[in-house]
């Protein structure tokens, strides 16, 4: 496949990753580039000014971005991931939205408010945490158990308590700085919050319910979607972690006192890291696009192979975070040095590798 990032953008990613890593969030250079790529709405349709690709090209597109800055791919992805959102918003509502060329979409998967029918539409409350991009992002997406006004569950037809996502505007929200993790800190991940929130009916989705466009890809299912994002953010990670060590062996001082037998011993090593992550990333993207294929052919994504997109999905990421553990102390006390590239790669890494999606291999 063509390489989506042109040798200008990684050279420009390159020179201010680390800027990124100290200032907290994405150095203002790269945001203007993801601005001028249309990064932040890869999935939003090309009605309402996004860039309207389709999930096979933009798996392929975040590995390299991640690839190039762990921050830079994890933001993205979960940007857009929540501007993907923009199939199910009201249309006026989208056009609105969408207006903005600086748009950028954060929020949290996680059900951390509460929301009461009003007169005008909800009065929302809550706390989510984990909202990648949040220093730069216009609009929070924003999970709510619907309550009646005695304070139970609004339930829904199968008398499950009833969940509705909402959209809140930059200026409606508090950020709450608590972004304090050794990895993926250019992501700004902070928490926000709001208090007694008046939003409009015209301001809640469910997705994956009501597709308000005629774009194919937003039936495809959420939790593969997630899925297959984060893993691609993973093996972006390790690409790049595999090729900065094999170049810090090779460099390092001491390569001298090594026997010939020690050396051949960290080629294997090396060797069979990069085969194992190959050889499941061939798997992942062959099960993935079978999936879409069918989704697209058909309108129905067969169940095995939506569970084989999830098994590659987990088996991906933990063979990448398996290399990681098994190069790095062939690397010397350069990958330690904390403000070494080497050392954030791996630090990004082990943080995407927490993700509650892709905690469990089997």
């Amino acid at each position: 496949m063509q390489n989506t990032l042109t040798p200008t953008w990684q050279e420009k990613v390159k020179a201010f990753a680390a800027q990124s890593e100290e200032m907290g969030e994405l150095h203002p250079e790269i945001l203007t580039l993801a601005y001028q790529e249309n990064w932040f709405k890869l999935f939003v349709p090309a009605i309402y000014g996004g860039a309207g690709k389709k999930l096979p090209e933009i798996l392929r597109l975040e590995e390299e971005l991640a690839e190039a800055d762990g921050s830079l791919g994890w933001t993205v992805t979960l940007c857009a991931g929540a501007a993907w959102f923009a199939g199910f918003l009201d249309p006026e509502l989208a056009k609105e939205v969408f207006a903005d060329p600086c748009v950028c979409f954060a929020g949290s998967g996680a059900v951390g408010g509460t929301a009461v029918k009003s007169s005008n539409g909800y009065l929302v409350n809550g706390h989510w945490k984990y909202a990648s991009g949040a220093l730069h992002a216009t609009i929070f997406t924003a999970n709510c158990v619907l309550k009646n006004d005695d304070g139970s569950d609004v339930l829904d037809v199968d008398g499950n308590p009833e969940i509705k996502s909402f959209i809140l505007k930059k200026a409606e929200v508090e950020i709450l700085a608590g972004w304090s993790y050794f990895g993926l800190i250019a992501t700004g991940s902070h928490a926000f919050e709001v208090n007694n929130l008046e939003v409009p009916l015209n301001r809640t989705f469910k997705i994956n319910d009501t597709i308000e466009v005629s774009d194919e890809g937003f039936d495809y299912p959420f939790l593969q979607f997630a899925e297959t994002t984060l893993a691609v953010n993973s093996l972006g990670m390790a690409n790049h972690f595999i090729r900065l060590v094999e170049d810090a062996f090779f460099s390092r001082s001491g390569l001298k006192r090594y026997q010939e037998n020690q050396i051949t011993y960290f080629t294997s090593v090396l060797d069979t890291c990069k085969a194992e992550v190959s050889d499941v990333k061939i798997e992942f993207y062959a099960a993935f696009d079978q999936s879409w294929e069918q989704l697209i052919n058909t309108g129905i994504i067969d169940t095995n192979v939506l569970f084989q997109v999830s098994a590659l999905s987990r088996k991906l990421a933990h063979a990448c975070r398996r290399s990681a553990d098994l190069l790095f102390p062939y690397c010397g006390l350069e990958a330690a040095k904390k403000d070494s590239e080497i050392n954030r790669v791996w630090r990004d890494m082990h943080t995407a590798s927490q993700h509650a999606l892709l905690t469990f291999e089997n």
